[in-house]
C-alpha cells in the first residue's frame, strides 16, 4: 500500500505582463497558509519517503516548505508530469515508477490536483475542490495497471486554522 499526497501550491503572485506563469513565487501569506496545514499533517504522521514536485516555481517552493514541516530530508525531485497541462495518467505512470516508495507528496496544480484525485479514486466525474494549500491523503493498494485508491482526508488552510 502507498500513501499518496497531493498538495496544490500555496497563494503565488499574479501573473504579470512580460514575466513567465512558471516563475511566479509564493506569497508571504501562500507559505503561511501552507506551514498552517502541514504542521496538521505532521501531526497526523505525514512523513513521505519522496517528495516529486511540478518544475513551476511555485510548486518547487511549495515542496521545500512541505519537505521542511515534515522533516522530509531528501531532493525534491522537479517532474514534468506535474505541470499544469499534465495528465492523471502521466502522474500515475510517475507514481508507479517509484513502487517502493511507502508514501508519495505530490505538490502541482489546478486542475490537475483536482482531476489526479477523481483519477486515484477510479472516478473520473468526481468534483474535488481543491483549494491553494489544500492536502489530499489517497491511499493506492497497488500500482499496477489502473488506479482503486480510497479517499482518507483533505485538509484545507480553512480546517487548519490556528
Amino acid at each position: 500500500m502507498m500513501q499518496v499526497y497531493l498538495l496544490r501550491h500555496g497563494i503565488a503572485e499574479n501573473a504579470r505582463p512580460g514575466f513567465a506563469d512558471a516563475e511566479r513565487a509564493l506569497t508571504d501569506e501562500g507559505r503561511e497558509k501552507l506551514r498552517r496545514v502541514l504542521k496538521r499533517a505532521r501531526a497526523a504522521d505525514v512523513a513521505p519517503s519522496v517528495i516529486l514536485a511540478s518544475p513551476y516555481r511555485r510548486a518547487v517552493e511549495t515542496a521545500e516548505v512541505a519537505a521542511a514541516v515534515l522533516g522530509y530530508q531528501g531532493k525534491v525531485v522537479r517532474v514534468h508530469a506535474l505541470q499544469p497541462e499534465a495528465s492523471p495518467a502521466d502522474v500515475w505512470e510517475e507514481i508507479r515508477a517509484r513502487k517502493e516508495e511507502a508514501s508519495i507528496l505530490l505538490a502541482s496544480h489546478e486542475p490537475l490536483m483536482s482531476a489526479l484525485a477523481a483519477f486515484l479514486l477510479d472516478s473520473p466525474a468526481l468534483a474535488v475542490d481543491m483549494k491553494k494549500a489544500a492536502l489530499v491523503r489517497v491511499d493506492c493498494d497497488r500500482v499496477a495497471g489502473k488506479p482503486k485508491g480510497v479517499l482518507k482526508w483533505m485538509l484545507t488552510p480553512a480546517l487548519a486554522g490556528e
